[in-house]
């Protein structure tokens, strides 16, 4: 990641039957927001902030 990216935590979930934990952040690149996973999973990029959080709470449902 670019050492510039501003990172915020969004939100950490958990789930059953041992799987690791999934820690989703959202981090900034310029003028687009997107959401971003401990697992290596990315979400797209989006100028909507509120978008990014949404994905970010949705990945591990997915």
């Amino acid at each position: 990641m670019d050492p510039h990216t501003k990172a915020s935590l969004s939100t950490s979930l958990t789930r059953d039957r041992g799987e690791p934990t999934h820690i989703t952040t959202t981090a900034e690149r310029g003028a687009f927001c997107l959401a971003v996973c401990s697992c290596g999973w990315t979400g797209p990029a989006r100028r909507s902030r509120d978008l990014a959080r949404r994905d970010a709470t949705r990945h591990p449902a997915g």
